[in-house]
């Protein structure tokens, strides 16, 4: 009724009018960032209560400021910025209040590397429902309200004053910058509509910095012609903590648990998310730059390199045989290849028809990643039963989600035996198959759900993964460690590969 009655009007003051747009900015898009902040203070004491009260006064306070200088600069302008931020914060908070993330800076990087296939799988009827009723209903107001902007003088005067009262009432809550400033990146990734466009500008600023073409690293030597061939399995969203293997009281790997010469490692991912982690897993060593990455740095040296994926988010890979999962189903037969084993087809034909001695593949999968679950298998691997179908993962129960992410485990243990399999035939070769994943997942802990938090905060669940290898009879042995990175891969197929380089280092390879 209040909004009905303001937009019945011939015309609205600018300074109420940004007092509305703030009040409904808060109303509509904070319950996630004040339920944290209630629950990580005692809001029944003094201080607890103080804190409140200040976030509550100074994000009115600053929105209605910053909507004030936008709208008195151009009213056109503030009209589609705040339509455009009720719209994005509608989105943002669905899938905040829906999975639990924080909006900070490598979830944007997340947002901006996601494409369509994936990004199609959170829609949801909950989805269109926050659009129509916290972006679009608020956006009528503002398309259809008459603003009356202030003269010069008054806005000098307006903005002068508020400037003062914000700098006073800070200082005046000293005493609490040091709660504030220890959940700084919590608060600032679920403070609407700043967590994305702060951090949508600091991405971009990073990403300036970084390289433009990638450092080369010095050249490698081939120290022998026995052929050899490495299979690198990069797993997407795999946690070590749902592998049998790795204890798992559910039998999800049924195949590799049997097969022989296999090894497990302790893991940590590099990052929470796929971008970082990839890069992590090709590099030499930890680097905000962009160093020349495994398969680019063998394929210029002389080794006969092929990646293919189901995937992306990877760096620039620069080699010949890159092949997509819509190149590989031209010669992909049965159900399979709707799924991850179209990345197998005819694997061992293209290492046989190889003319190079030392051969690498990286096969990128998709099979765990949410929050689809349940349509990363085909149906015969639907082993644990009920399963999660709903991409509201909140929806569904603990039994029926780890189910359904269970599935793609017992299916990944398929798609790497497979792998062996292929690997196992070639009696000419010394062979390896080294799976390890980009990152962990959350399945409802601590009501978490996916992926992404900063690695500051984010659970085990996130970044313990799995580190599974598997070597031929007559391979490198490993060396009688209990834990590995993801840098341990890069020079791990060095070595496995009778690879000489000048940055090979051998602490952090997994074989003698």
């Amino acid at each position: 009724m209040f909004l009905q009655k303001l937009v019945s009007k011939d015309k609205i003051k600018l300074i109420h009018f940004v007092l509305v747009i703030s009040g409904l900015n808060f109303i509509l898009f904070h319950l996630p960032f004040f339920t944290f902040v209630f629950n990580n203070l005692d809001y029944k004491s003094f201080t607890g209560i103080s804190i409140i009260t200040s976030l509550v006064i100074l994000m009115l306070v600053l929105n209605a400021f910053v909507f004030y200088l936008i709208y008195s600069a151009s009213t056109i302008a503030g009209k589609f910025l705040t339509v455009l931020f009720f719209l994005v914060n509608s989105v943002a908070v669905y899938f905040v209040n829906s999975y639990n993330v924080i909006i900070d800076e490598s979830m944007v990087g997340n947002v901006l590397n996601t494409n369509y296939a994936e990004s199609s799988s959170f829609f949801s009827f909950k989805l269109i429902l926050y659009i129509v009723f916290f972006g679009i209903l608020p956006s009528v107001f503002v398309i259809k309200a008459q603003i009356v902007k202030d003269t010069l003088k008054k806005f000098l005067t307006k903005a002068s004053l508020t400037l003062l009262f914000i700098a006073v009432f800070i200082f005046a809550n000293a005493s609490n910058w040091l709660w504030i400033d220890k959940y700084s990146k919590q608060l600032g990734g679920l403070a609407m509509p700043w967590s994305y466009t702060v951090n949508l500008c600091r991405f971009y600023i990073h990403k300036a910095q970084e390289n433009k073409e990638e450092i080369l690293l010095p050249n490698a030597t081939i120290t022998n012609n026995e052929k050899s061939v490495v299979v690198l399995v990069i797993g997407e969203s795999a946690r070590s903590e749902n592998f049998s293997l790795y204890g798992y009281k559910k039998n999800t790997n049924p195949y590799l648990s049997t097969t022989e010469n296999l090894h497990t490692f302790k893991a940590t991912s590099c990052a929470t998310y796929t971008t970082a982690g990839v890069k992590c897993i090709l590099e030499h060593t930890e680097s905000g730059d962009l160093y020349e990455i495994l398969p680019n740095y063998l394929y210029r040296n002389n080794v006969d390199v092929i990646w293919r994926t189901t995937n992306w988010g990877e760096p620039p890979v620069h080699i010949k045989n890159y092949q997509t999962k819509e190149m590989l189903d031209k010669d992909c037969k049965g159900d399979g290849c709707n799924y991850d084993e179209v990345l197998i087809t005819n694997l061992k034909q293209q290492i046989l028809a190889s003319t190079k001695s030392k051969i690498l593949i990286v096969l990128h999968t998709s099979t765990s990643h949410g929050p689809t679950y349940s349509k990363k298998y085909p149906a015969n691997f639907e082993t644990f039963k009920p399963v999660c179908n709903s991409v509201e993962l909140g929806n569904c129960s603990q039994t029926e989600l780890v189910n359904a992410y269970d599935n793609t485990i017992v299916y990944t243990d398929y798609i790497l035996h497979r792998i062996i399999e292929d690997l196992q035939q070639l009696k000419d070769y010394k062979s390896a198959m080294i799976f390890v994943s980009d990152h962990g997942e959350s399945l409802g802990e601590k009501n978490l759900y996916m992926h992404g938090l900063p690695m500051s905060i984010a659970p085990n669940e996130q970044f313990d993964i799995p580190f599974i290898v598997w070597t031929s009879k007559d391979s490198k042995q490993l060396k009688p460690i209990n834990t590995a990175s993801q840098h341990h891969v890069f020079h791990s197929v060095l070595n496995l590969l009778d690879i000489k380089s000048p940055v090979y280092n051998e602490q952090l390879s997994i074989f003698k």
